[in-house]
């Protein structure tokens, strides 16, 4: 990056990367680990919170405490955090920050549709929905909405809807293709977002391309093996591969044709960081191929922040913060079910 790119970066985003690099700081430690898996109820785990950089957030929550609320001050924490971020910032970094609520979205949009067809009260569904994920045309939703009126009426008009339009139609709405509705949508999403990060410099698409591109082959593996047992054919589990990613385009073509887990391992065996991932979960029992996934994510997204005058920082931030949320609701779930031998089962960070 010449100088003269990376003052112009510092003009309009420098302050927010300090932001958000100052708020890394606050990512709890495992000395804050420690404390925390030696308490004995969730009020002593509150007390502990309250010396991290999550403070009082809790203080006006009435005993007894339950996880459910925990889960939620926290993900309000870091809504408030992002949306700080993304008021005071300017383009193009406040289309990056759009596209971070798109996944989340994406979840809202399956939630509110399998709902939909659940016939669900729509206020209920609108409080289960992500805060990062909401959208204006929720407000609009109502109980005697069909899923063709959630297509028409609100689907359509939200930011997903070029990836919505583009690869599902009314009919594919149903209890039967929920799953492939949120893939389908996580595809084009993944492929979108990766272009939009080729247009704003090496800096940001070297981190970002790395880290999309472990979502996508992430994404490519569980759908495999989610679709063996199931009605879901091989040319139509083909078709929800995201096309960016380690794996992209050999290994997808040979994890199209996998038949059952073995399979699945060895058509990702001739990349390391797989076959490394995979010989984890089988030297320890207590892993499963979700937690090696998620300790590797968290390794790629402390990496982000070696980069400057890039985004990929903002985009790994909210990563760790996720992770450190699932960190205190397992802490939390452990010691409510008083299951101690496996409360340390989370992901350290730093």
């Amino acid at each position: 990056m010449s100088a003269g790119s990376m003052l112009y970066f510092n003009v309009n985003d420098g302050f927010l990367e300090g932001i958000v690099r100052g708020f890394k700081l606050g990512i709890l430690t495992s000395a804050d680990y420690s404390n925390l898996v030696q308490c004995e109820s969730l009020d002593d785990l509150k007390l502990h919170l309250q010396t991290t950089d999550y403070g009082d957030f809790l203080e006006n929550e009435p005993s007894p405490l339950h996880t459910t609320t925990i889960a939620e001050k926290c993900t309000g924490k870091m809504v408030e955090q992002f949306n700080y971020l993304r008021a005071h910032s300017v383009q193009p970094l406040s289309t990056f920050l759009d596209y971070i609520t798109y996944g989340y979205m994406i979840d809202n949009v399956v939630l509110l549709i399998t709902g939909t067809l659940h016939e669900r009260d729509p206020e209920e569904l609108k409080e289960k929905c992500h805060p990062l994920g909401k959208f204006d045309a929720m407000g609009s939703i109502t109980v005697e909405q069909t899923t063709a009126d959630l297509y028409n009426n609100v689907l359509v008009d939200t930011p997903l809807g070029p990836y919505i339009q583009g690869a599902l139609a009314v009919q594919d709405l149903d209890e039967k293709h929920i799953e492939e509705i949120r893939n389908t949508l996580y595809k084009a999403y993944l492929e979108d977002f990766d272009r939009y990060c080729r247009t704003l410099g090496d800096a940001t698409y070297e981190v970002m391309h790395q880290l999309l591109g472990f979502e996508a082959d992430r994404r490519s593996i569980n759908i495999t093996l989610n679709s063996f047992g199931t009605e879901l054919e091989k040319e139509d589990r083909a078709k929800l591969y995201p096309r960016l990613g380690l794996l992209y385009p050999t290994g997808i073509r040979t994890l199209a044709e996998a038949e059952d887990p073995d399979s699945v391992q060895a058509a990702v065996a001739h990349i390391p960081t797989f076959k490394e991932l995979f010989s984890q979960v089988g030297y320890d029992e207590d892993k499963s191929l979700e937690d090696a996934f998620f300790e590797h994510e968290v390794k790629l997204n402390k990496l982000a922040f070696e980069t400057q005058f890039g985004y990929g920082c903002f985009y790994s931030y909210f990563k760790l913060k996720e992770q450190e949320i699932r960190n205190i609701v397992w802490i939390a779930e452990c010691i409510v079910q008083d299951q101690k031998s496996k409360i340390n089962q989370y992901i350290n960070i730093y």
